[in-house]
C-alpha cells in the first residue's frame, strides 16, 4: 500500500503536468516554469530533488490549502481500514479496541494515554495529532541541498507575497538551527543566488525588501522592527526558546539587575527575542535537521529537586523545539512550519509527517552524491593493530586519492573518526608516520574536538578553501550533522563508535557530497566493528525494516504502590571489604622489565563492499570477491622516544627505563608499537606500590530505603511513601494487594501493597508461605517479596556479579523469611528464588549460575544468619512438597 508521501507525489506530478494551474493565484506557475530552461529542460539553479520539493510544497500550500497533515491522511486514505495500516495502528489489540470503542475513542487515547503511546511505539503519530498547526517534513538525504530548498520556499513565499499583498502567503521567516555547527551551515541562505530562483520581475522587490538576521551571543534582543514584514531570522534552538534557562549570562548584554534577580533578567531577555518574533505577521517556521524536533519524552523521571533537596517528578514534555513553535502559533498568524531531515524515522518509528522522501540510493543514481558502490572498504584486525589499520587507510588513500582535484582546484580529503579524544591522541603518531612513508607531510593533519583552540577551529571552517593545506582531518564528536565539505573524498572509522542518532551513518557517508564536474568515486573504511552499526542504520534510512517497525507491541499497565513497613530491621550480613594501602618502602622492588612476546596477529583483513538492495537477507552492504589478506608492516619507534613516553607516563626516572630498554633490545634497535602496551602493563604491575588488604565486616542492609518513595502527607496527617511501577497488562492478575488475601491473621508480608508478581509460581509460593506461617506466628517474624523491589534508591538488599560479559550486574533475590530469635528479635534468614524449569542450566539464572554462585558467597560467610534455596517448577504452581524447606525453615524443624 501506498504512504502518504507516495500518494502526494502522484497528485502533484498529475498537477506539475498539467502547468501548475492555480486560478486564483496564476503567477506560481511563473514561478515554478522558471526554474527550467524552455528549451534545452535543463534545470537552471535547483537541483532536481530540491525543485521536486519545492513543487510538492505550493501543491500543498495552493491546491490543498495548507492542510492540517492529519487532514490529508484522512482525505487520501478514507477507508479505516487503510488508514489505519499506513499508521501503523496494526497490533491486534489496537483493533479490538477500534471495534469496542470507536475510532474518534482511538485517537483521543493516542492523545492522552502515555502507556498506550509507549507500549505500540505511537509517538510520532501522537505529535501528528496533537499539533494545532500545518506541519511538514521534507525527507532528504544528505548533500540533496536542504539549506538551498528552504532559501527556496522562503523566496517565492516572499515573491508571492509581494505579487498578491491581501493573498495567504508567508511575510516572516524564523530558521531554527539545532546547534551551532548548523547555523554556520545556514549562513549559505545569505549567499543564495536568488536571481537564478526568481524571474526578474519578481527578484528586484523581493531583494529591496528581504532582511536576513543572524542572531549573535550578547544581543537580548532581535534586531527586527516589530510587526515590519520580510525578515528572514536565522537562529539556533539555544538563543530562542521559551524556557529562561537557556540564556546564558553573556546573552544579558547590558540589562541590568540586582543581587538574586537573575531569573528575571534571564526571562525578560527570552520574552524580548520572542516577542520580536511572535510580532512579525504571516510567520513560516523551517526547522533543519527536524529530527532534533521531533519526538516526546513520556515518561517523565525522578530529580532531586533544586531548593528542597527533596526527590520529585519531573513531568514529561515535548522537546523544547517544538514547545517554541507551539508558543509562536498560539500568539501569532502562523502560515505553516516546514521541517527538513535526512532521515523520515525518529527512533526507528516511521514520521507521519513526511511530505517527500528522497534517499541516498536516489541521490547516488541522481548524481547528486558521489558514486560509492564497490568502494566501502570493511577491515579486519586485531584490536593490537588499530595503529596498522589507520597506516593502512592513509596509504590506500594517497596511493589513490593523491593526485584528485575538485574543477575548482581542492585536493581531496580524508576524515578519519574517533570515538574518544584519547584514542586520536593514541593513534595520531600512526597518522604521522604513514604521512611520511607516503611523502606527506604531517603538517597536512588538522584535528577538530571539543578541545580544539580557535585556530584550529577556524581551519577546519576553511577546509573549502582550495588553498587550505589540510588533507587528513582528525575528529571526535565533530564534523557529521551540517557540515557540508564537497573535497572530502574519504572517511575511516577506525574504532567501534558507541552512539546513537545514526552517527556511524552521518560519519560514513559525509564525503558523498557531489559538485558538478567531479567523477571520482567516493571511499568509506570500516573496521569490522562498526560494518554491522553501518548496515542497520543504513536498512534503517533505506526502509527495508519498515515491516518491522509496525509490529505489536506489548500493552502495559501502571500502579502505585505504597509503603506499609517502614521502619523494618535491617538484614545484617558479613561481606569481604577490600581496602587498598600503600606498600613499605623496602617492600618495593627495583624495577625491571622482560621483552614482551608478539601478541595479536600482524595481519589484517580486507573485504570490498558495495551497496546492494538484497532480497534474501535485511543487509544493505555486500560483499564483493574474496576476502584479502594484508600482512601488516610493524611500525617501531626508537628506544629513546619510548623511554621518554613510559617515563612521563609513570613518572618514572628517564635513564632507568631507558637502560632497561637497552638491555631487552639493545641499543641500536627498534620497539615494535606493539610492545608498548605489554611494556607499560609491566611497570604499571610493579608501580603500584599498594596491598589489597580484605577484611569481613559487618553491613545493615535496609530492605526497604523510604528516602528512594515519593514522600506525601496522608489525609490523617501522616506521612505516605509512594513510587509508580510498570508492568505488562498480561501481568495484571500477578498484581496482589493486601486486601486480596482474606486469611492473614498474622500480617505478615506486604512492606508494600500491591505486590507485583513476575509469575504466577511466585504468587503461589507467597499464597501458600501465607497460610502456612499463619499456623505458626510466633515462630516467623516475618515474609517480603523482594524480587520486584530493584532500585538501590529504595533498597540495600542485592548481591553483586559478573554477566557473561565482564560486567557488573545486581541481583535481587525473589524472597526473605526472617525467623525470630530465642530473645524474639530479628533472626535468621531464608533467602528464595523461584525460577522454571528450562531455566535451571542457565549460565545465569540457573541452579550454578552466576546470580546464585555470588549469593551462595554470602552464604558461606553468614552460615548463621542466611541460608539460601531456589525451586525450579514446570507448571505455574509451587508444589508443597517444593516449599518444604521453607516450612521447616519457618517451623524451626531440623532439615
Amino acid at each position: 500500500m501506498n504512504n502518504l508521501h507516495q500518494l502526494l507525489a502522484q497528485h502533484t506530478k498529475e498537477w506539475c503536468e498539467a502547468g501548475y494551474p492555480c486560478e486564483d493565484y496564476p503567477v506560481i506557475s511563473e514561478i515554478l516554469e522558471y526554474q527550467i530552461e524552455p528549451e534545452t529542460k535543463i534545470l537552471k539553479f535547483l537541483r532536481k530533488p530540491q525543485l521536486w520539493a519545492l513543487e510538492i510544497y505550493w501543491y500543498l500550500r495552493l491546491v490543498e490549502k495548507t492542510p492540517h497533515i492529519f487532514d490529508l491522511y484522512n482525505s487520501y486514505f478514507p477507508k479505516l481500514r487503510e488508514k489505519r495500516q499506513v499508521l501503523g495502528l496494526t497490533a491486534e489489540a489496537i483493533r479490538d479496541f477500534i471495534e469496542d470503542e470507536g475510532i474518534d475513542a482511538l485517537w483521543e487515547r493516542i492523545k492522552t494515554d502515555d502507556s498506550f503511546v509507549r507500549d505500540f511505539k505511537l509517538e510520532s503519530l501522537r505529535e501528528t495529532l496533537t499539533l494545532d498547526y500545518p506541519s511538514y517534513i521534507f525527507a532528504l538525504a544528505m548533500g540533496a541541498g536542504k539549506t538551498i530548498l528552504i532559501a527556496a520556499i522562503i523566496a517565492t513565499e516572499f515573491g508571492m507575497a509581494l505579487e498578491y499583498p491581501d493573498g495567504p502567503f508567508v511575510q516572516n521567516a524564523l530558521v531554527f538551527a539545532p546547534g551551532k555547527t548548523i547555523i554556520e551551515s545556514l549562513r549559505e541562505i545569505s549567499q543564495v543566488p536568488y536571481q537564478k530562483i526568481l524571474p526578474a520581475r519578481l527578484y528586484k522587490p523581493f531583494a529591496a525588501s528581504v532582511k536576513l538576521t543572524f542572531t549573535r551571543d550578547g544581543e537580548k534582543d532581535l534586531p527586527v522592527i516589530r510587526g515590519s514584514s520580510f525578515n528572514v531570522v536565522v537562529t539556533n534552538t539555544e538563543k530562542i526558546r521559551i524556557q529562561k534557562e537557556t540564556i546564558r549570562k553573556n546573552d544579558l548584554g547590558r540589562i541590568h539587575f540586582s543581587f538574586g534577580d537573575e531569573d528575571k533578567a534571564f526571562e525578560e531577555v527570552a520574552n524580548l527575542r520572542l516577542q520580536a518574533i511572535a510580532s512579525l505577521p504571516r510567520l513560516a517556521v523551517f526547522s533543519d535537521e527536524a529530527h532534533h524536533t521531533y519526538g516526546q519524552s513520556l515518561l517523565g523521571k525522578w530529580e532531586k529537586d533544586r531548593v528542597t533537596g527533596e526527590r520529585v517528578f519531573k513531568e514529561a514534555g515535548i522537546k523544547k523545539v517544538r514547545k517554541t513553535v507551539d508558543y509562536l502559533a498560539a500568539n501569532t498568524d502562523l502560515v505553516c512550519v516546514v521541517n527538513t531531515t535526512g532521515t523520515p524515522y525518529f527512533e526507528r518509528q516511521p514520521l507521519k509527517d513526511v511530505v517527500i522522501w528522497y534517499g541516498l540510493s536516489e541521490g547516488i543514481a541522481d548524481g547528486i552524491l558521489k558514486e560509492l558502490a564497490g568502494n566501502i572498504l570493511d577491515y579486519g584486525f586485531d584490536a593490537n593493530n588499530t595503529g596498522q589499520f589507520i597506516t593502512e587507510v592513509i596509504t590506500d588513500f594517497f596511493r589513490d586519492y593523491a593526485d584528485v582535484r575538485l574543477p575548482n582546484g581542492a585536493p581531496a580529503r580524508l576524515a578519519i573518526y574517533f570515538p574518544q579524544t584519547d584514542d586520536l591522541d593514541e593513534m595520531r603518531p600512526y597518522v604521522e608516520a604513514a604521512l611520511v612513508a607516503c611523502g606527506q607531510s604531517p603538517a597536512v593533519i588538522i584535528k577538530n574536538t571539543s578541545e580544539s583552540t580557535k585556530e584550529e577551529i577556524d581551519a577546519f571552517n576553511r577546509l573549502n578553501d582550495p588553498y587550505s593545506p589540510h588533507r587528513v582531518v582528525l575528529l571526535v564528536n565533530k564534523g557529521t550533522e551540517g557540515w557540508n565539505c564537497p573535497s572530502l573524498f574519504a572517511c575511516a572509522l577506525a574504532r567501534k563508535l558507541k552512539t546513537s542518532n545514526n552517527f556511524v551513518l552521518q560519519a560514513a557517508t559525509r564525503c558523498l557530497r557531489q559538485v558538478p564536474g567531479n567523477n571520482v568515486k567516493a571511499r568509506v573504511y570500516l573496521s569490522r566493528d562498526n560494518r554491522s552499526i553501518l548496515d542497520r542504520q543504513l536498512q534503517e534510512t533505506y526502509g527495508e525494516t519498515i515491516a518491522d517497525l509496525n509490529q505489536a507491541g506489548r500493552e502495559t499497565r501502571s500502579s502505585t504502590i505504597r509503603l506499609r513497613k517502614i521502619k523494618m530491621p535491617p538484614l545484617v550480613v558479613t561481606r569481604i571489604l577490600r581496602t587498598v594501602t600503600r606498600k613499605h618502602v623496602s617492600e618495593i622492588m627495583p624495577l625491571s622489565l622482560s621483552k614482551p612476546k608478539s601478541s595479536g596477529s600482524d595481519v589484517i583483513t580486507k573485504a570490498v563492499l558495495t551497496l546492494s538492495e538484497q532480497q534474501a537477507t535485511f543487509s544493505v552492504l555486500q560483499q564483493l570477491g574474496d576476502t584479502v589478506v594484508i600482512e601488516a608492516a610493524s611500525n617501531t619507534l626508537d628506544l629513546y622516544a619510548a623511554a621518554v613516553k613510559l617515563a612521563m607516563d609513570y613518572r618514572l626516572d628517564l635513564w632507568v627505563v631507558y637502560e632497561q630498554l637497552v638491555e631487552l633490545y639493545g641499543s641500536d634497535n627498534e620497539i615494535p608499537f606493539k610492545h608498548m602496551t605489554d611494556l607499560a602493563r609491566q611497570i604499571e604491575k610493579q608501580t603500584r606500590h599498594y596491598h589489597v588488604v580484605e577484611e569481613k565486616v559487618d553491613v545493615a542492609l535496609a530492605l526497604v530505603k523510604p528516602e528512594g518513595f515519593v514522600r506525601e502527607t496522608g489525609v490523617d496527617g501522616s506521612e505516605v511513601y509512594t513510587a509508580e511501577i510498570t508492568y505488562p497488562k498480561d501481568r495484571e492478575h500477578l498484581l496482589t494487594h493486601i486486601e486480596d488475601i482474606k486469611d492473614n491473621a498474622g500480617a505478615f508480608g506486604f512492606h508494600y501493597t500491591p505486590y507485583n508478581f513476575d509469575s504466577n509460581p511466585e504468587k503461589s509460593f507467597f499464597e501458600q508461605m501465607l497460610t502456612h506461617l499463619n499456623l505458626y506466628p510466633e515462630e516467623v517474624e516475618d515474609i517480603y517479596f523482594t524480587g520486584a523491589l530493584t532500585d538501590p534508591d529504595k533498597t540495600d538488599f542485592f548481591v553483586e556479579y559478573k554477566d557473561d560479559k565482564g560486567k557488573w550486574r545486581r541481583y535481587t533475590p525473589d524472597f526473605i523469611i526472617r525467623k525470630k530469635d530465642s530473645d524474639g528479635k530479628p533472626g535468621r534468614c531464608l533467602i528464595i528464588e523461584i525460577k522454571a524449569e528450562r531455566e535451571r542450566n542457565h549460565p545465569l539464572d540457573g541452579e550454578n549460575g552466576r546470580k546464585a554462585l555470588a549469593l551462595r558467597k554470602w552464604e558461606e560467610l553468614n552460615p548463621d544468619r542466611l541460608q539460601y534455596e531456589m525451586i525450579f517448577t514446570a507448571t505455574d504452581t509451587v508444589s508443597m512438597d517444593q516449599i518444604k524447606i521453607a516450612r521447616q525453615f519457618s517451623r524451626g524443624d531440623k532439615q
